[in-house]
């Protein structure tokens, strides 16, 4: 397992007295591609100007394969950040963009030569030495940020939302750009975003934030298949999120009927939230459903159709290949394995995980 590169600890951050990062504590590793995901405001911004020296922390502390850096201001760290906002320079052409950090460090002259031509080739821009910055696309302008962080062979990228001003078709190229780079890189990677999908397609680790807080860690498919709580749930894809009760091990109610479930240890009698994924809604004849209701929109996805069903008043959302027309009457069942129970949080901002063990 690849060891611990940037470890935050106890982090607190304030700004006009509202905390914005609570006791935050979180660990990265060598070679990782680890993406900070939550809504606006949630702190994942801050955490990475912190790990990049743009802001100092409140209380706690941020080591650096084993250092001390709290202290030590952006350019004295092994790391480069990437920018929504790429902050080229349009009065210089694009390999002077490039340079401009290892002519600060005094390189010479063929040493950046070299590096140009090689960050270049690895954007896939060769060629572009003396195009100006007016002239590219935001893709390109975005490939040129890239380039110029990776010529001074930092040991940690810090990308801050770099795709949230592209278009939805470039967006998924990028990140299939940032997966190859990564790869072919060797270097770690911390990713800022709010957009679901992007989180999903490219981490190795996602780490779900909301209000200060760390709500869950873990893989891309942890996270979606195994929400730590109805927040997460509803954050990462589509849900049906319904009070429940749990009636005792493996049996839970829903709007007041028994379902099979496999979870345990939740006690008797005791509200929970049931988290059901759209997909995972079987349409069945209404003789054969746990509960029947009625069709009252669908919408076609593409892969998918995307129907709504109204069943012992709540409106289920459903997808499935199979369209069913509006009004139809039907039965709805879910797998016992399907059906994901979670505790009530006591607050709305109530820490959902300990993250410093």
């Amino acid at each position: 397992m690849s060891k611990r590169l940037i470890d935050l600890q106890h982090i607190t951050k304030s700004f006009d007295g509202q905390t914005v990062l609570d006791d935050l504590s979180l660990y990265i590793r060598e070679n990782e591609f680890l993406t900070l995901l939550g809504p606006s405001g949630c702190g994942k911004t801050t955490t990475l100007r912190i790990i990049g020296g743009f802001e100092r922390p409140d209380a706690g502390r941020v080591v650096f394969d084993g250092q001390d850096i709290t202290d030590l201001a952006p350019n004295e760290r092994q790391l480069n950040t990437v920018f929504q906002k790429y902050a080229l320079f349009p009065h210089m052409t694009i390999a002077e963009n490039i340079a401009f950090g290892l002519k600060i460090k005094k390189k010479s002259k063929a040493y950046i030569e070299d590096k140009i031509k090689y960050a270049l080739k690895l954007v896939n821009l060769d060629g572009f030495e003396k195009r100006g910055v007016d002239s590219l696309s935001g893709g390109q302008q975005q490939r040129i940020a890239i380039a110029r962080a990776i010529v001074n062979e930092p040991k940690v990228l810090l990308l801050d939302e770099p795709l949230g001003a592209l278009d939805l078709k470039l967006r998924q190229d990028m990140q299939y750009e940032l997966i190859r780079l990564k790869n072919e890189l060797g270097i770690t990677f911390v990713y800022v975003t709010h957009d679901q999908e992007e989180a999903l397609t490219m981490s190795d680790t996602v780490v779900v934030m909301n209000q200060g807080y760390i709500q869950q860690i873990g893989t891309p498919q942890d996270i979606y298949n195994e929400p730590t709580n109805a927040f997460v749930a509803d954050f990462i894809g589509e849900s049906n999120i319904i009070d429940g009760i749990m009636q005792r091990d493996r049996l839970v109610r829903i709007l007041g009927v028994d379902f099979p479930c496999v979870d345990e240890g939740f006690g008797s009698n005791v509200p929970v939230d049931v988290v059901i994924r759209p997909e995972d809604v079987e349409l069945v004849a209404p003789e054969d459903g746990m509960i029947s209701g009625d069709v009252t929109s669908l919408v076609f996805k593409g892969v998918h159709w995307e129907m709504e069903v109204l069943a012992h008043g709540y409106e289920w959302l459903v997808q499935a290949t199979q369209m069913r027309p509006v009004g139809s009457h039907v039965g709805i069942r879910v797998d016992p394995f399907n059906i994901q129970i979670m505790n009530k949080p006591e607050s709305n901002d109530e820490k959902a995980v300990e993250t410093d063990a």
